[in-house]
C-alpha cells in the first residue's frame, strides 16, 4: 500500500499530466477548483492534498469546497485530513517512535491481526543528533572522544535503530556524527517536490521535533508533532487539523550591515509572539521576500514554535532554486520544482498579494543586533539594553538581592534608569517587571576565587559559563557561520583570547561546515579561542552541553552564583541547558564570540572594551566585527555544491562503528528484561478490541498547580538526571553508576526513567508548595505532607485516586515532545486545567487519553478560588460517548472546609478526530483498533 499514491476520486477533474524533460508526472491542477488562485501559498499545499487523497469517506469534494471557499475572518472551524508526504524524526523522539511500533506489532497480534500492518507507508527518516553530549571541549581530539563516549552510552539504543532499519520498511537512520536532523532535511532529504507512484506533488511532512518547521524556508509545509502523531502518520493515519487562519508578514528592504539572521529571527519571534499566532499559519510574502537568503528563511522557519504558530512558510521562488542546485540536488530535482511550482500557481510573485486573516509588516532595515533572554526566546533585548536588561532581571536569580520594596500589585521593583523595563513570567503566574538599576550600585555581587589550570581568578553573578555555536537555527546559515570564525581571526590577530571560566563549544550542524572552515583557512582561530568541534549535534540547546570544569561549578554551587550561557541556539528554557547556570541567552554565533571574550553579561560589549591586545590597546567589539562585504567573499570562495554532493554521497552508512555494531533481526523485537534504556512500554496492556466508555470523573486531586508558560521542559525534561531523584534512583538500583546516567532525553525508549521524570525539572515551581523549585508536590492522602511528584502519584494510583494537573497560560509550549504527555498520562493525571495550551502539547495529551480543558474566559484557578487543596469533579465527558463533543463540563471542587464551586470549563478536543482518539483512550489505541477492524 502506498499512503502517498490513493486512488483520487477527482470529482474535480484535477488530474492531468505534467511533462519535465523527459518524464512525465500525473498532477492534481489547483486551478481546476474555482476560488484556488485567491489562497496563500500554505493553503495551496493543503488544497493540492486534498484534491490527491479525495477518496469520498474521510476527505471529499465538500472538504475541498471548503477550503476552496475559505474565509480569512473566520475562526477555524472546518476539519480537515491533512495526509503528510513523509515523516522525519531525531533519535530523542524517535527512539520511542520505533519502541511503540514495535509493541504495536506484538499488540496488534494478540488482537488477531496482521504485524505486517504496522510498518511507515510512506518514507520515514530518522536522524541521530541529539545523543553527543559536549563533555570533552577546547582540544583537537574533543569530537572523538566524545563521539566514543556517545557510543559507549547509546549502544542499546543505537542496535535498536538498526533493528528498526532492518524490520520496518521505508524506515531509513542517519547514523551520529552526522548532522543536525533539520539541517540533514534542508541540506538533502527535502525534495520540494515529491514524485511517488508515477505521481508529482508539493513535499509535506510532519516531524517528530518543533523545529521541523526549519524546511518551511525551503517552501516546504510541514510542522512538528509529538510522536504518537508521527507513528500515526507513518501508518497511514492523516492529520486531522481546522482550516487555519493565516497570518501574511510582509518583509520589505534589506537588513543593515551588522545585523545578522540571528537578529532578525528574534525581532520576528517578539513580533509574532505578541501579536499571537498559536495554531496559525505564518506566511511570508512581499517584496522583501527576494532580498532573504535561504539561510535566513531557514532560520526563520526553525524559530516557528518560539512565536508558537504551526508552520512559518515561504514561497518557492528563484531563491529556493538556486538553492537546491547549490546543495548538489540533481539537475532533474531542480527543473522539476521550478516547472511545477510555475504550473500550479505556487512560484512567489512579489506583486500579487494573496488575501490573508491578519498581517504585520517588518521593514528588513529597521533589524539590529539583540539577544534573547534569559529563559524566553521571545524576551528579545537590544543588544545596547543587554547589560541593564542582565542586571535588572538578576535579582529574581540570587538569593543575596538587595531587597527591594514590592509595590501594591506584587511586583517588585528596582531603582529605575534609562535602560529599558525587562517584564518576564517568574513560572508561578505572576509576572515581575524589572528596571535596571543604576551604575554597579544595587546590583548583587558575590565575586569568587577559583583556581584552574594554573590560573587564578574571580568570577560573579553573569560571568559567562558556556559559550557554544550550537543548534540547527544558526549552524545551517553559513553568513553567520563565517561571521563568527572571521571575528575569531580578527580577536586572535588583537591578540584576545577566551576568557578562562568559559567552556567553548562548537556543534556545527552539518559536515559541510567544517568543509568550508577548512577551505577557507578559519579554523585555526576558532581552535585558538577554544572553539574546537566537539559534535555533529544540537549539544548546548538540547541539554548535553556535558558539564563545566569542577573547579567552575564548585565555586558557582557553593556562592550560589547566577551564571549565564550565551549559545547561538533557539531554546534557553530554565533548567534546560545546564543545571549550574540560572541565565541563558540567545545570540547569533558571532555574538557567542564576542561573549566568550568579553567572558560576563554585565558588561555592554557596544560601548566597554570587550578586552585588551596584545599591543595593551583596548579592543572594542567594533574593532573586530567583519563587515557583510568580508563574509560574503569568503562565502564566495569558500562554499561549493561539491561539498553537499561529497558529504551526503552516502549519508545512511555511518562509519565504522555504526557498521560494526551486532544488528538484532527479525520482525519483533527481543525485549531485554535487564535494559535501562529500552523497555516494552505499557501502553496496549489489557487493551480490548472495542474500546470502553469515556467516563466523568470524580474525586480527582491535584498533583501538580503551575503557572504561566510552563515548557514541555518544565514538564519532561530532556536534561542530566538528578542523582537523588526517582529516574536517578532507580537507574541507580538497576545498577547503574552515576557517570553512565545519560540524559532523560536518551532514555525515552524505558517509560519507567521517564516517568519518574515526568515534572522533574530542577526549575519546576508548583505552587502547592512554597519556595520549592524541581519535582515535589504535596501528598493529600498523607496530609499533605512534601514528596516527589512520582512517589504522590504511586500513593494515588494505589488509591484509586485520579489526579489533575491546574496550570495558567501556554501550557506546554517549547519543543514537541510527546513524553510530557505520555508521563502525563502514565502518571494517573485524568485532566489537565490551564488558562491556555500551545497547539501540539494539547494534543499529544489527547492522543495519550488525557483531558484537555480550558478555565472560562478571563477566569484563573486564582481568580476562581481555587489552591490546589481541593478535590475536583468533572461531569460531562460522557457525551462523547454518544458522538458529541461536549462544548463545556462542568467542574465541581470541594474545598477542605467542605463548600463547593462549580465553573463551566472548555473542552480543547477541537476536531471529531480528536474526539476519535480520546474515546478510544489515546492515538495508538485508535489506530491500532482501525488496523484489526479493517
Amino acid at each position: 500500500m502506498d499512503v502517498t499514491a490513493p486512488a483520487s476520486k477527482d470529482t474535480f477533474g484535477a488530474r492531468q499530466s505534467l511533462t519535465v524533460g523527459d518524464a512525465s508526472h500525473e498532477v492534481f491542477r489547483l486551478d481546476a477548483v474555482k476560488g484556488s488562485e485567491r489562497l496563500p501559498y500554505s493553503l495551496k499545499i493543503l488544497l493540492e492534498n486534498l484534491l490527491r487523497t479525495e477518496d469520498g469517506t474521510n476527505i471529499t469534494a465538500d472538504h475541498v469546497n471548503a477550503l476552496a471557499d475559505w474565509d480569512p475572518e473566520a475562526e477555524p472551524s472546518t476539519e480537515i485530513q491533512f495526509t503528510p508526504g513523509r515523516v522525519v524524526m531525531q533519535d530523542f523522539t524517535g527512539v520511542p517512535c520505533v519502541v511503540d511500533l514495535a509493541t504495536m506489532r506484538e499488540a496488534i497480534t494478540a488482537l488477531g491481526g496482521d504485524p505486517g500492518k504496522v510498518n511507515p507507508l510512506a518514507p520515514a527518516e530518522l536522524v541521530i543528533d541529539h545523543s553527543v553530549i559536549a563533555d570533552i571541549f577546547g582540544r583537537p581530539d574533543a569530537f572523538e572522544r566524545n563521539v566514543d563516549f556517545e557510543y559507549e552510552r547509546n549502544r542499546e539504543r543505537y542496535q535498536f535503530l538498526r533493528w528498526g532499519q532492518s524490520a520496518f520498511d521505508e524506515f531509513k537512520v542517519v547514523p551520529p556524527g552526522t548532522g543536525i536532523v533539520h539541517q540533514v532535511n534542508i541540506e538533502h532529504l527535502a525534495r520540494v517536490v515529491m514524485t511517488r507512484g508515477g505521481q508529482a506533488y508539493p513535499d509535506t511532512l510532519v516531524g517528530t521535533d518543533s523545529h521541523t518547521t526549519m524546511v518551511n524556508g525551503l517552501g516546504v509545509l510541514g510542522w512538528g508533532v509529538g510522536g504518537i502523531e508521527a507513528e500515526a502518520a507513518m501508518l497511514g493515519q492523516p492529520v486531522s487539523m481546522l482550516i487555519p487562519r493565516v497570518v501574511g508578514f510582509k518583509l520589505d528592504g534589506e537588513l543593515p550591515a551588522g545585523a545578522t539572521a540571528t537578529d532578525l529571527v528574534l525581532t520576528i519571534t517578539e513580533m509574532l509572539r505578541e501579536h499571537g499566532v498559536v495554531g496559525k499559519f505564518v506566511e511570508f510574502y512581499g517584496a522583501g521576500v527576494s532580498a532573504v537568503p535561504l539561510a535566513n528563511r531557514a532560520t526563520i522557519g526553525n524559530m516557528s514554535p518560539e512565536f508558537g504558530s504551526t508552520c512559518a512558510i515561504f514561497p518557492i521562488d528563484g531563491e529556493t532554486v538556486d538553492y537546491l542546485r547549490f546543495t548538489g540536488r540533481s539537475a532533474e530535482q531542480v527543473a522539476l520544482v521550478e516547472a511545477y511550482a510555475k504550473e500550479q500557481g505556487l512560484w512567489h510573485d512579489a506583486g500579487v498579494e494573496p488575501v490573508y486573516s491578519e498581517t504585520l509588516t517588518l521593514d528588513l532595515s529597521s533589524v539590529v543586533p539583540s539577544i534573547a533572554g534569559p529563559k524566553r526566546p521571545q524576551d528579545r533585548i537590544a543588544l545596547s539594553d543587554a547589560k541593564p536588561a542582565f542586571r535588572g532581571a538578576l535579582g529574581s536569580y540570587t538569593s543575596d538581592a538587595p531587597h527591594s520594596p514590592v509595590d501594591e500589585a506584587g511586583k517588585e521593583t528596582f531603582p529605575a534608569s534609562d535602560a529599558p523595563a525587562v517584564s518576564e513570567g517568574n513560572g508561578d503566574g505572576k509576572p515581575v517587571h524589572y528596571t535596571a538599576a543604576e551604575g554597579a550600585e544595587g546590583r548583587p555581587s558575590k565575586p569568587t576565587t577559583v583556581t584552574l589550570d594554573g590560573a587564578t581568578f574571580e568570577i560573579d553573578h553573569g560571568a559567562v559559563a558556556i559559550a557554544a555555536i550550537t543548534s540547527c537555527t544558526n549552524t545551517s546559515n553559513p553568513s553567520v557561520m563565517i561571521g563568527a570564525a572571521l571575528l575569531a581571526k580578527k580577536a586572535v590577530e588583537k591578540g584576545l583570547s577566551r576568557k578562562p571560566w568559559v567552556k567553548t563549544t562548537l556543534a556545527p550542524g552539518s559536515k559541510v561546515v567544517m568543509d568550508y572552515y577548512d577551505r577557507a583557512g578559519l579554523l585555526p582561530y576558532l581552535e585558538k579561542l577554544g572553539f574546537h568541534l566537539v559534535g555533529y549535534g544540537c549539544t548546548t540547546c538540547i541539554g548535553n552541553s556535558g558539564p563545566l570544569q569542577d573547579e567552575i561549578s564548585a565555586a558557582v554551587n557553593e556562592s550560589d552564583l547566577a551564571v549565564v550561557s550565551v549559545l547561538s541556539g533557539n531554546r534557553n528554557f530554565e533548567g534546560r541547558i545546564n543545571p549550574d547556570i540560572k541565565m541563558n541567552y540567545l545570540a547569533s554565533p558571532p555574538l557567542v564570540v564576542a561573549y566568550a571574550l568579553a567572558g560576563s553579561m554585565d558588561k555592554d560589549i557596544t560601548t566597554e572594551p570587550i578586552g585588551t591586545g596584545s599591543d595593551g590597546e583596548p579592543v572594542y567589539l567594533a574593532d573586530i566585527w567583519p563587515s557583510p562585504q568580508e563574509i560574503q567573499e569568503v562565502v564566495a570562495s569558500a562554499i561549493s555544491s561539491e561539498m553537499f554532493t561529497k558529504d551526503y554521497a552516502d549519508v545512511f552508512a555511518g562509519d565504522e562503528r555504526w557498521q560494526s555494531l551486532p544488528t538484532p533481526s527479525g520482525d519483533t523485537f527481543e525485549w531485554a528484561a535487564d535494559s535501562t534504556y529500552v523497555r516494552k512500554p505499557p501502553y496496549f496492556e489489557g487493551m480490548a478490541q472495542e474500546p470502553s466508555p469515556v467516563t466523568d470523573i470524580d474525586g480527582a486531586r491535584v498533583l501538580a498547580m503551575l503557572g504561566d508558560s510552563v515548557t514541555t521542559d518544565h514538564i519532561s525534561p530532556a536534561g542530566a538526571i538528578k542523582q537523588d531523584s526517582p529516574a536517578g534512583k532507580y537507574l541507580t538500583e538497576h545498577g547503574v553508576e552515576r557517570k553512565d546516567f545519560n540524559s532523560y532525553g536518551s532514555r525515552r525508549g524505558n517509560h519507567e526513567v521517564m516517568i519518574r521524570g515526568t515534572f522533574a525539572n530542577i526549575r519546576l515551581r508548583n505552587l502547592l508548595l512554597d519556595d520549592v523549585q524541581g519535582g515535589f508536590t504535596r501528598d493529600f492522602l498523607a496530609g499533605g505532607e512534601q514528596t516527589t511528584i512520582y512517589d504522590a502519584s504511586v500513593a494515588y494510583a494505589e488509591a484509586g485516586v485520579p489526579l489533575v494537573v491546574l496550570a495558567g497560560k501556554e501550557y506546554g509550549s517549547g519543543s514537541s515532545r510527546d513524553w510530557a504527555a505520555k508521563g502525563t498520562s502514565l502518571l494517573g493525571v485524568r485532566v489537565v486545567i490551564a488558562e491556555s495550551f500551545e497547539r501540539i502539547h494539547r494534543s499529544n495529551l489527547i492522543g495519550m487519553g488525557v483531558l484537555p480543558l480550558q478555565f472560562p474566559q478571563g477566569e484563573t484557578a486564582s481568580s476562581l478560588g481555587l489552591d490546589g487543596t481541593e478535590t475536583f469533579s468533572v461531569a460531562g465527558v460522557t457525551e462523547l460517548n454518544e458522538g458529541r463533543t461536549p462544548r463545556t463540563v462542568k467542574v465541581t471542587t470541594t474545598h477542605e472546609d467542605g463548600s463547593t464551586k462549580e465553573f463551566d470549563a472548555v473542552v480543547r478536543i477541537d476536531t471529531p478526530g480528536e474526539a476519535d482518539y480520546y474515546r478510544n483512550g489515546g492515538i495508538m489505541q485508535y489506530v491500532l483498533r482501525k488496523m484489526v477492524n479493517s
